[in-house]
């Protein structure tokens, strides 16, 4: 632990003693994803800006951090942009506060190498996995939207990562829209046909963002604004110099071990991402404009007969007042 020389009053230092000492217990829900902020929840520094005696569950897919955030069994999660939709769409109790980062070609459309399939025209009459309700599955509906195909000319199968893995290696699927590791796992016999970077060129956006409990947000502030400024901080020193994250690399190797990722492949991982300083998501390309790529998404997500109503106005699930506090400090 590390003493500042800070006068701290009495009563402060009282209450910052009866903190560490019966520190709040949270559980944070997170992806484990390889990131730069899993080097910085190894080396504790989450703990250390929040106060907060924190439990790091990880989740399969968004379905599950919705259920799990709609039951309060977690105030507190990683989740992405089309989950996001639904979950608001179902009025769910949470709000976006932070962009954790943007999805490119960390998310991509695997093919076989044996299946015949050269463009997205020719998935017509193929089997495509896809973890059914994630961004993965919205970028794939985008690009068959895109490419003219009805969902019902496909086979589109819903499993979790390990399972697209496993199918994969018993011929099973023709095809996946799925993340890493496994994206990397079944491209040892497939390609890349498309990415989540070029889906949202074709106007099907996706980012992973942190949401939170309203009422939780409401009593938490500060710990809320440490936070983020904490996974701003972690952000940063990727984007210092991303070419210092090598493989062998201290910040790679922590990721490695925290994630069971290849480090080989995890500096590639990172390229596949998009991340923005908390400063540049208040602008209107980010946060500011959040309300209305819920809303789009939603509205594309009913037109797919995925969800049954989209909401009038999503503004209620953006709270910029934590990122806005995060960047002033």
């Amino acid at each position: 632990m590390k003493f500042s020389t800070v006068f701290v009053p009495a009563a402060v230092a009282l209450g910052l003693w009866s903190g560490a000492v019966s520190a709040q217990s949270v559980t944070i829900g997170q992806f484990g994803n390889p990131t730069p902020m899993q080097a910085a929840r190894a080396s504790g520094a989450f703990e250390e800006a929040t106060g907060w005696d924190i439990e790091w569950r990880q989740f399969a897919s968004g379905a599950e951090v919705i259920a799990a955030m709609a039951s309060g069994d977690i105030v507190l999660a990683e989740l992405g942009s089309s989950p996001l939709a639904i979950a608001a769409s179902q009025g769910v109790d949470l709000q976006l506060f932070m962009v954790a980062q943007v999805i490119g070609q960390a998310e991509s459309l695997i093919v076989r190498d044996d299946a015949g399939i050269a463009s997205v025209e020719d998935l017509s009459g193929k089997r495509i996995a896809v973890p059914v309700g994630s961004t993965a599955h919205f970028s794939l509906m985008g690009a068959l939207d895109h490419a003219g195909i009805a969902e019902s000319d496909v086979t589109i199968m819903n499993m979790p990562p390990d399972q697209i893995a496993a199918a994969w290696g018993q011929g099973a699927i023709d095809a996946a829209f799925i993340w890493q590791p496994v994206q990397s796992q079944i491209m040892e016999s497939g390609t890349r046909l498309v990415g989540a970077d070029q889906t949202a060129e074709w106007g099907y956006p996706t980012f992973d963002g942190w949401v939170v409990n309203q009422e939780f947000a409401s009593q938490n502030a500060d710990s809320l604004v440490a936070f983020a400024q904490a996974m701003d901080k972690a952000n940063a020193a990727y984007l210092e110099d991303p070419s210092a994250w090598t493989e062998d690399s201290e910040p790679v190797t922590t990721i490695a071990q925290e994630t069971g990722a290849d480090p080989a492949q995890i500096p590639g991982i990172l390229e596949g991402f998009t991340f923005v300083p908390l400063s540049e998501q208040l602008g209107e390309k980010w946060l500011g404009s959040a309300a209305d790529t819920m809303k789009a998404t939603a509205e594309f997500l009913v037109e797919a007969g995925r969800i049954d109503n989209a909401a009038d106005d999503y503004t209620p699930f953006v709270n910029t007042s934590i990122a806005e506090a995060a960047a002033a400090n």
